[in-house]
């Protein structure tokens, strides 16, 4: 009797473990009472903590815009640092739900296992160079010593690009991107390179910022986004549809000032989005004013782009290729209905 209780109580203890592996990644989140989200610790504008150690930034919005979308909370959200090189391996271990962290969406990493779910940033590869060289063309780099980081597409397009214009490179290459400024700052490297809205966030580190300037080639397309593991469909569409909210909401102008009094809109696609009518949040998971508090939290898009890299930042990009479709940009969602 005792073996069979024993093999029964072995039984009921596999069959819970087997119920918590195969569980969703919505409900393990919500067990945890937290999201943990991948970021970047060290890219101003994009993923950087402040003196008080709270994270800020464009990918940390997109962050806290599902942790708002599940919890009505945007601060129920653990941020891992993570250096470019562990990304692939760190989000495939599940230590983390999901990776926003200024990520090129690419043919290896996806079939890797890094399933991206849109892109939140258009961005390209460019240089930095000191004022002082009297270089204003990255052609003119034949020969130039370049400081890159490890691991990432960076370093890749770098010697494709030398290679292509029949250039000689003494490429410099660090295991994180802070080394490799820094490298750079104290005049190891001719030339820094990385994505084009990295240049201008690491301008603001070196010593003497105005001393740089970035040059106007940009040799890659750079499309960033978050990224999940391949084998929940439900958890990536949350996180799909999180950043189609926050462009919905910029098209239709709903802010975060004005998210409330938007309950009361006759414009259909506006109470769709916010859930007064219809019922769309149950095919995600979520209830049904999922998008209001997302907006509610943090913003639209547009909000968070012009607090976080835009002009109302210190680094000033200007949208580009990240404004909305009807603005001549990129930036599209499909439609709630």
């Amino acid at each position: 009797m005792r073996s069979l209780v024993a093999w029964l109580a072995g039984a009921a203890l596999g069959a819970a473990a087997a119920v918590s592996a195969n569980a969703g990644t919505l409900d393990q989140v919500k067990a945890r009472g937290q999201l943990i989200c991948g970021a970047n610790p060290g890219l101003a504008g994009f993923g950087l903590p402040d003196d008080q150690g709270v994270y800020k930034g464009l990918d940390v919005d997109e962050c806290r815009a599902i942790a708002a979308a599940i919890f009505n909370d945007p601060t129920k959200v653990k941020f891992l640092p993570i250096n470019a090189k562990d990304r692939p391996t760190i989000l495939a271990s599940g230590e983390i739900d999901v990776l926003i962290r200024n990520t090129t969406w690419t043919l290896s990493r996806q079939t890797g296992g890094m399933f991206f779910t849109g892109i939140n940033y258009y961005d390209g590869q460019g240089f930095m160079v000191r004022k002082k060289l009297g270089i204003d063309s990255a052609l003119k780099l034949d020969g130039a010593s370049v400081c890159v980081q490890q691991g990432t597409t960076t370093e890749l397009n770098l010697a494709d690009y030398f290679r292509a214009n029949n250039m000689k490179l003494e490429a410099v290459v660090f295991a994180t991107d802070d080394e490799a400024t820094k490298a750079y700052d104290t005049g190891r490297c001719d030339a820094y390179t990385t994505d084009a809205s990295g240049l201008y966030s690491e301008r603001l580190k070196m010593s003497n910022p105005d001393d740089h300037i970035v040059l106007p080639e940009i040799i890659s397309k750079e499309p960033l986004g978050p990224s999940v593991r391949k084998d929940d469909i439900q958890w990536f569409q949350i996180v799909q549809w999180t950043h189609y909210a926050l462009i919905t909401a910029e098209e239709l102008g709903v802010t975060q000032a004005n998210v409330d009094d938007k309950l009361k809109s006759d414009n259909p696609a506006i109470r769709r989005l916010l859930g007064v009518e219809g019922d769309f949040g149950k095919g995600l998971g979520l209830s049904n004013d999922w998008a209001y508090r997302i907006v509610k939290a943090v913003g639209n898009y547009g909000e968070s782009f012009e607090r976080n890299v835009g002009q109302g930042s210190p680094i000033k990009i200007r949208r580009g290729l990240n404004a909305l479709w009807e603005n001549g940009g990129l930036q599209y969602a499909p439609p709630i209905r």
